[in-house]
């Protein structure tokens, strides 16, 4: 097996429910921090569904090992390691959350007002 094999992602990815393997997954690349205990990193999020997300995590962790992930635009949701394989983790939600809430601007959604009409004196 070389490096980049996808066997133990394919074999990892029959384990559990298939219906839960069949739930929508949204492709992106995304930055999260990754707390294991006391223990935080970035991470890189490859993609990611209502029940889950796969990331980019060199050293691997244990299958069932308790996380939490802080995701841009939904906050922090907790899970476990569903697989390790390849140099990527799949987690699983403790929690479904709205996938899409990760892909909305960060802001503070507030619009600056606009004028309408400008009152300003004649120059002299």
């Amino acid at each position: 097996m070389d490096q980049f094999s996808n066997e133990p992602l394919q074999e990892a990815a029959m384990d559990g429910d298939p219906q839960d393997r069949n739930a929508s997954r949204d492709s992106l690349f995304l930055m999260a921090e990754l707390r294991v205990g006391n223990d935080a990193t970035t991470v890189r999020v490859r993609n990611l569904s209502a029940g889950g997300l796969m990331a980019e995590f060199q050293q691997g962790l244990e299958q069932d090992t308790e996380v939490a992930c802080e995701l841009r635009g939904v906050g922090v949701v907790r899970g476990k390691v569903a697989w390790s394989a390849a140099g990527r983790i799949g987690i699983a939600f403790d929690r479904p959350i709205d996938p899409l809430m990760a892909r909305k601007p960060v802001g503070t959604g507030v619009k600056p007002a606009t004028v309408s009409r400008l009152n300003f004196a004649p120059r002299r």
